[in-house]
């Protein structure tokens, strides 16, 4: 684990954003086992799932982009 995510975050943006990040990993894990042989049944709609990946793996970057301003802001002050 990294020092910073065991760490309690002081802004309340941080925390935001960890959640974000942390909710939308947890999504995009789920919906790409939905793809696997094993999870695949008869009534999955691929084109659905690939539509969640694609808006967890959005949602991640975004708050990873969230952090990266944050934490750039923060250091600089």
């Amino acid at each position: 684990n990294s020092t910073f995510l065991s760490q309690k975050p002081k802004s309340e943006l941080v925390r935001t954003s960890l959640r974000l990040l942390t909710s939308s990993a947890y999504r995009l894990q789920s919906e790409c086992k939905k793809t696997l042989p094993v999870e695949t049944c008869p009534t999955t709609d691929i084109q659905l799932v690939t539509q969640q990946v694609i808006q967890c793996a959005y949602d991640i970057a975004k708050a990873a982009k969230q952090l990266v301003t944050i934490t750039t802001k923060e250091n600089n002050n």
